[in-house]
């Protein structure tokens, strides 16, 4: 199979923090999600993904070669809009136009119309939503093949996020092309992601076909009493209160077979972040 993004035992080494051993496989035609806390390592896995960052040690790939080679070839779309705030939006068009040679005045301003962006207005004066679609629009404009997304969907509104989300499933009908997306807005990702990776502390712990993970985690509401009954190589993580207890289990089935009285409802994205990070049970 060939992989639009392929990472192997990729390192990154700031000395107080390390992005250790992150091995990413992305298929055409597919989206990966890449979720965690604050501080978790995101944000540099995508710098060094696209070259801003060099690996301490490690291989990356983009579109079957090296990042300076690939790099004509991505989008990048980060957490703000990165146009300055007296530039117009149609004059976005000839500052895009000097940097990238597969640009096309052309598909922008079928976008601006798609998006209902106004060309005469200048940057400062757009909404977050309107920035955003703004730089989506900026970063398909040169047809890529892979759309880099760190955080773009990050403080809108539920319409123009579903609007987003929609040109993005738009955009993987083609086969060849991938998108990698960081976010915290996991709802997000459900709807659309084929892939997860969940780093925490800079280390991947839990990675796969995202229908696969929620179909095999679970989270189980129980006494104090039932919670000690379960095995521990089956909890990821555990909450204890005065009202009962709550714990990620890992394998659903599992747990079934083991113990058919208790009753395991599916995890979603946000238990597995919840669990992992802030439980009684790391």
């Amino acid at each position: 199979m060939d992989y639009v993004v392929k990472t192997e035992h990729l390192c990154k080494d700031f000395g107080g923090f390390q992005l250790e051993d992150v091995n990413l496989e992305l298929p055409g035609g597919t989206i990966l999600g890449l979720i965690g806390e604050n501080g978790a390592g995101k944000s540099t896995l995508l710098k060094c993904l696209l070259g801003i960052l060099t690996p301490t040690s490690g291989t990356v790939e983009l579109l079957g070669t090296s990042t300076a080679e690939a790099l004509g070839e991505v989008g990048y779309v980060p957490d703000e809009c990165p146009f300055t705030d007296n530039l117009k939006v149609k004059q976005v068009k000839a500052f895009c136009g000097g940097l990238f040679s597969g640009w096309e005045d052309g598909l922008f301003d079928e976008y601006l119309t798609k998006f209902d962006l106004p060309g005469d207005k200048k940057v400062k004066e757009l909404s977050r939503g309107m920035k955003m679609k703004l730089t989506i629009a900026a970063a398909l404009s040169h047809r890529p093949k892979l759309l880099v997304l760190d955080e773009a969907t990050s403080g809108l509104d539920p319409v123009v996020r579903d609007e987003i989300l929609d040109e993005f499933l738009n955009f993987i009908a083609d086969e060849d092309h991938a998108i990698l997306i960081s976010s915290h807005i996991t709802s997000d990702l459900e709807k659309v992601c084929d892939y997860v990776t969940y780093l925490h502390k800079g280390k991947v712990t839990v990675q796969g076909v995202k229908d696969e993970l929620l179909s095999r985690y679970g989270k189980l509401f129980c006494s104090k009493a039932e919670l000690d009954k379960v095995p521990d190589s089956l909890i990821v993580g555990k909450r204890e209160g005065e009202y009962g207890c709550q714990a990620l289990i890992n394998d659903r089935e599992a747990l079934r077979y083991a113990l058919p009285e208790l009753t395991v409802d599916p995890a979603s994205l946000e238990d597995l972040m919840i669990f992992t990070t802030r439980s009684d049970k790391a």
